[in-house]
């Protein structure tokens, strides 16, 4: 039998090894993005979170709840979720469901339990997210090397003016006004040149993201970066946020995955602010569902 084929058979097998090794899974919210079939431009995008697999149980998973910039981010009891494990080269995924969370005793770790799922189905390494039923669309961070991370400051705050004036005019969707968010009509601070990313993950510490390889240079030129994460139409202007860079390695098809921590030391505000976004993402996901649940 061959061995992509016996992994995928034996997925039980290969979820008790992420477990023993410490290992994480991806779990992004199934939206209109994650169908089966090719998502409409108007479809979305969609977030994975990474969380540690800490148990699999003989009814249920038990992970991490998701969590980024230092905060979690409650999902709600049978919320469907695109799940995700990577061993080495090859990448499984699945479909499984919310089944409720724990709250931890102080300074533990919330956790959340998750469906086993009834399949895995392996990834093709041109298809890497997405397989038969399902798939994820990742969103476009647009990025540049940050000369004077001190300057960050006043771009913070016009994002923050932008976005507020956005969802208090309930404006929904703003597609039909992309020329007012181009690089050159906002303020930005001291940066390089742009380069284009595709946010692969987000975690508690960071982000994981995907560079092309015509852009390694500009992206390793310099320590911290500006990003602007596009989530529209559910956040209607892409949210802008500062990091380090922490890590680096080339793919198997020579593109640059970067890991990247969050940086809020010039103004805390804008930590809580980035919080209510992603969490205003989050909600907005589950409530969809829902709403689509009871139509």
């Amino acid at each position: 039998m061959p061995a992509n084929r016996s992994r995928t058979e034996h997925w039980r097998d290969n979820l008790q090894k992420v477990v023993e090794r410490g290992g994480s899974l991806e779990l992004a919210i199934a939206s209109p993005a994650s169908g089966g079939t090719a998502p409409s431009d108007s479809a979305g995008t969609d977030v994975v979170w990474r969380v540690k697999l800490l148990a699999m149980r003989h009814d249920a998973l038990v992970v991490e709840q998701p969590a980024a910039f230092g905060s979690t981010f409650k999902l709600l009891p049978n919320i469907a979720l695109i799940g995700a494990m990577t061993i080495g080269q090859n990448r499984w995924m699945f479909h499984t469901r919310t089944l409720g969370g724990s709250s931890a005793p102080t300074g533990g770790q919330p956790t959340l339990l998750l469906a086993l799922p009834d399949r895995v189905e392996r990834c093709t390494r041109r298809s890497f997210y997405r397989i038969s039923t399902a798939s994820v669309r990742l969103p476009r961070v647009q990025c540049w090397p940050l000369l004077n991370p001190a300057s960050v400051g006043p771009a913070e705050a016009a994002n923050r003016t932008l976005l507020r004036d956005l969802i208090n005019a309930n404006s929904g969707p703003i597609v039909d006004r992309a020329e007012d968010l181009r690089p050159e009509s906002l303020l930005l601070p001291e940066v390089g040149p742009m380069f284009q990313a595709q946010l692969l993950n987000v975690s508690g510490g960071g982000m994981g993201l995907m560079v092309d390889r015509s852009d390694m240079q500009v992206a390793t030129s310099k320590p911290f970066w500006w990003m602007r994460v596009d989530l529209r139409p559910d956040i209607p202007a892409p949210i802008a946020v500062s990091a380090r860079l922490a890590h680096t390695h080339i793919d198997s098809t020579q593109a640059l995955y970067c890991g990247v921590a969050f940086e809020f030391g010039h103004d805390a505000s804008q930590r809580d602010f980035v919080v209510s976004l992603f969490a205003r993402f989050t909600d907005e996901l589950q409530r969809r569902q829902i709403r689509q649940a009871v139509a």
